[in-house]
């Protein structure tokens, strides 16, 4: 194998596992992206069952709005 070569390889080597770090990085941001909107979306969801429970009208989720 020539110098020329090997110098090629692992230029490109060097290339790749920056590549992989910083696809690693996307990863790792985006899971902590998905755990918060996972989060917001149970509190939410917790929110939206405990007003649907509640006998209070103000709070009522299937009331008709007026115009009908």
């Amino acid at each position: 194998m020539d110098n020329q070569r090997l110098i090629d390889i692992e230029t490109k080597l060097a290339y790749q596992e920056d590549l992989i770090q910083e696809l690693n990085k996307t990863v790792h941001s985006q899971q902590l992206k998905l755990d918060q909107l996972e989060e917001a979306l149970r509190s939410l969801t917790l929110r939206y069952h405990s007003m649907a429970e509640q006998d209070d009208s103000e709070y009522l989720v299937d009331e008709k709005p007026p115009h009908y």
